[in-house]
């Protein structure tokens, strides 16, 4: 699959996951925004992260295709309590209005893919990079 940065959702779609993470260079890609479901593909720079956040609608899962890092979690902003190594193969899973980050510790770029359980993007989002990318 060659990433066209295209949003399949709201009908039926298959691809190869794994494939589409790895080939994605954005910070952000949306491949598919349902009702109740959203999928992006992420590639955070070495030495960058994903961003301090809170998702007050949704859960999220995030796997991780490549790369290493580290997954903080917590009940505010100021109290990251949870804080784990992350690399190739790991799932996180995010409870909704649990404030989260992902740091990429590694020297290349870590490639994941998240799933939202109602769409926290815009549809069809590609963000280049962190900094264009909305809190």
């Amino acid at each position: 699959m060659v990433m066209d940065h295209k949003d399949y959702g709201k009908k039926p779609y298959m691809f190869n996951i794994e494939d589409a993470t790895a080939q994605n260079n954005n910070f952000r890609t949306t491949i598919w925004t349902g009702k109740k479901l959203q999928l992006t593909v992420m590639s955070i720079e070495p030495n960058d992260e994903a961003g301090l956040e809170v998702h007050e609608r949704s859960d999220q899962f995030i796997r991780v295709e490549e790369g290493q890092g580290v997954c903080k979690m917590g009940s505010t902003k100021d109290n990251l309590d949870f804080e784990r190594a992350i690399t190739k193969d790991d799932a996180i899973l995010v409870p909704v209005n649990t404030w989260h980050n992902i740091i990429n510790t590694g020297g290349k770029p870590l490639k994941l893919y998240t799933i939202y359980s109602g769409p926290e993007h815009e549809e069809g989002a590609v963000h280049h990079s962190r900094e264009e990318a909305p809190r």
